[in-house]
């Protein structure tokens, strides 16, 4: 029985983790066609562009993760002083850090797309994070619709 229970537990832990890395999987699929669209990426730019773009992103998406677990550990009731100073220094650390990755990233993109349409690609991101957004709030409103009495 105890087996047949952790077969099942381990079943729906790898679902869950499936149905999480398709979701990401399609969002980001939504996202390339959105920027290259956006951009109007020639076959030459896009085929320079992506390789910086996805190297640039996957660091980023590291960094927001080693920041995120190393502060969901934090005890900020029993820290102490020098505890603190020492996460003030390591976020002071980690800002400078992103903010290098992102010199690097613009230094890169100069080198393959001009000047514009890098601009273009920060409003481009920030469109489709507001659109995101709005689905996820319709979503979630419109299952909280659907459980009331």
């Amino acid at each position: 029985m105890k087996k047949i229970l952790l077969i099942l537990i381990l079943l729906l832990s790898i679902s869950t983790y499936s149905q999480d890395k398709e979701r990401h999987e399609r969002i980001k699929a939504l996202k390339i066609a959105f920027i290259t669209e956006r951009l109007e990426l020639t076959t030459t730019e896009a085929q320079n562009f992506w390789p910086i773009y996805n190297a640039f992103d996957a660091e980023n998406q590291r960094l927001r993760q080693e920041t995120k677990g190393k502060f969901r550990k934090v005890d900020f009731e029993s820290m102490t002083d020098q505890e603190a100073k020492s996460h003030v220094e390591y976020m002071m650390a980690t800002d400078t850090r992103k903010h290098d990755l992102k010199q690097k990233f613009a230094n890169d993109l100069l080198k393959v797309l001009p000047a514009k349409k890098i601009i273009l690609l920060k409003a481009t991101e920030d469109a489709f994070n507001r659109r995101m957004m709005e689905q996820f709030r319709k979503r979630r409103e419109g299952s909280r619709k659907e459980n009331r009495p």
